[in-house]
């Protein structure tokens, strides 16, 4: 039976005026959960710390007012480059109270690709742990845009230049005032936060959302997560990428749950430590923290008790990986699909069975459609660009400064993500990547997804990544790079030979390439491009 295409939206009421920091933090203050744990952080050097709802509330409301006695205009960019810790959703959630729009920022990011985000934005504060401004102190020195203050988070001796000050002093001196300005009031569809992508290609894009990105991310809250009264959700990337920006800040937190995320450097074994010493009842990675877990611990269910749900997103989780987890924890790990430019509204979920290979579904509450080149829905089981209905309020309001860009990605109704899939009778997405990843040879269409999934399933591939490799004129060949496992003495041979009894012959890898890693961005995506560039020219050498 064929499913519409077109999903009815949930019946989402967006208010007049609505603020991510005051719903993340003052909505709940009288509730019970005012003296819940908001955040945890277990950081290596300074140890564990904490902030309850109350108190996080008292923290975001000294920062909007520090920004208001510094003369800082709603809609004013605040550039956020901190490590995980409880600064961060003060100065995140606390900018938005001010009605200035957060520009969250890496820690991996050199100096001189901070300064290019600070002319990009206009950014007119900067708020950074004093640790980090040596380097960017000096990229800083002749800046002459719209930066007026730096704010320094963090223990130590502050910069011997004038002009810097300190967070933490600041906070002190107004917490002896009793009556604070109101929040800053937004109307829902104001600019709140703007996160710049991973820079695939050229300098990084800024994305601005709007405050109504929050309750458009309710059915993900509904239908990817699996929220129970007393959550615990560790989450094991920083705050600073836009997978835990919402999934361990924005998201728990309009829930009143309690996050917890880590400072330092990790081994697989840390995250199963944490679950178990603050009982985690959710854990949130990326499939490659997932197997360094499988691989290189030998834990397993009885050692996380509390543990319950599990969450991946970034890249396709393998099949083999799924199992050997399932095997060793005795829970499922759901995946979600999103983009920065609507974060997550295509996931797994616990009330369907999941389809090894499928993305999932699309989530009640987004309009999603496959469409054509001539903005037709395609039917089930045929190929369409994945298009996101311009009314949910979870998409983006636009590309920072690149107006045209903008009016390029939306049609008639419609936002085009530029990623393509297929959708069975049963609803299930068949992710099939970006139309410059797909494989065009001999005529077939091939999906390096479905050509990786299977790859990964041998015992001997740690990682895996197929591409079009093209021969000569109108000849490409299906190429797979891989990562062995560490000791495999596994060859070419055996790989093809392996391809040739699990996949269609159309879709077989004709070349090999054993490679040591994959490029990638800091975010850990792998640049499919670069590698692709990388095995044509050493192939024309």
């Amino acid at each position: 039976m064929s499913v519409d295409l077109r999903r009815i939206p949930w019946n989402r009421e967006i208010p007049e005026y609505f603020n991510i920091g005051s719903a993340c933090t003052d909505a709940l203050l009288d509730s019970p959960v005012a003296d819940r744990v908001a955040m945890i952080v277990a950081d290596d050097t300074l140890g564990t710390s904490s902030s309850s709802y109350r108190d996080l509330a008292h923290r975001t409301d000294r920062f909007g007012q520090l920004l208001r006695n510094l003369e800082t205009a709603a809609g004013e960019r605040v550039l956020v480059r901190l490590p995980n810790c409880l600064d961060y959703p003060t100065a995140f959630l606390g900018s938005m109270k001010a009605g200035a729009i957060s520009v969250p920022t890496s820690t991996l990011l050199v100096a001189e690709e901070v300064r290019y985000l600070a002319e990009n934005s206009g950014a007119s504060i900067l708020v950074t742990h004093k640790s980090m401004w040596e380097e960017l102190g000096r990229e800083l020195k002749d800046y002459s845009g719209g930066l007026r203050h730096v704010l320094l988070s963090g223990e130590g001796p502050m910069p011997e230049s004038s002009g810097y000050l300190q967070l933490h002093e600041l906070e002190q001196e107004l917490s002896t005032i009793t009556h604070w300005d109101d929040p800053f009031p937004t109307r829902a569809h104001d600019p709140a936060y703007l996160v710049y992508t991973s820079g695939t290609t050229g300098h990084p894009k800024g994305v601005l959302h709007a405050h109504r990105a929050l309750i458009g991310r309710l059915p993900a809250a509904r239908h990817w997560f699996d929220f129970g009264e007393e959550d615990r959700i560790l989450h094991s990337g920083k705050f600073n990428w836009t997978y835990a920006l919402g999934t361990a800040m924005m998201d728990p937190l309009y829930q009143g749950k309690t996050v917890v995320v880590h400072e330092g450097a990790t081994r697989a074994v840390t995250w199963l430590k944490l679950i178990a010493a603050h009982g985690c009842t959710t854990f949130i990675g990326v499939p490659r923290i997932y197997r360094q877990i499988v691989q290189y611990t030998s834990l397993g269910a009885g050692d996380v008790p509390t543990l319950r749900h599990c969450m991946s997103a970034g890249e396709h989780l393998s099949d083999d990986l799924r199992l050997a987890w399932r095997k060793r924890f005795d829970l499922e790990i759901y995946e979600g699909l999103g983009m920065s430019e609507c974060s997550y509204y295509i996931s797994q979920d616990k009330r369907h069975p999941i389809r090894l290979g499928s993305a999932g579904r699309i989530q009640p509450g987004h309009t999603v459609a496959l469409l054509d080149e001539n903005h037709s829905p395609v039917p089930d089981g045929k190929e369409g660009m994945i298009c996101v209905a311009e009314s949910d309020p979870g998409l983006f309001l636009g590309y920072w400064n690149q107006g045209g860009e903008t009016e390029r990605v939306n049609h008639d109704g419609w936002f085009f993500t530029g990623d393509y899939a297929r959708r069975d009778e049963d609803g299930y997405i068949w992710f099939l990547g970006r139309r410059d990843d797909i494989i065009n040879t001999f005529g077939y269409r091939v999906s390096p997804q479905e050509i990786e999934r299977v790859m990964r399933t041998h015992p001997d591939v740690a990682d895996c990544v197929a591409i079009g490799q093209e021969m000569e004129e109108e000849k490409t060949l299906v190429a797979l790079c891989v990562i062995l496992e560490s000791g495999s003495k596994t060859g070419t041979k055996e790989l093809l030979d392996f391809a040739g009894l699990h996949l269609a012959a159309y879709k077989r890898p004709r070349i090999v390439h054993i490679l040591e890693e994959f490029p990638r961005t800091r975010n850990g995506k792998v640049l499919r491009s670069k590698i692709k560039q990388e095995i044509e020219t050493q192939s024309a050498q």
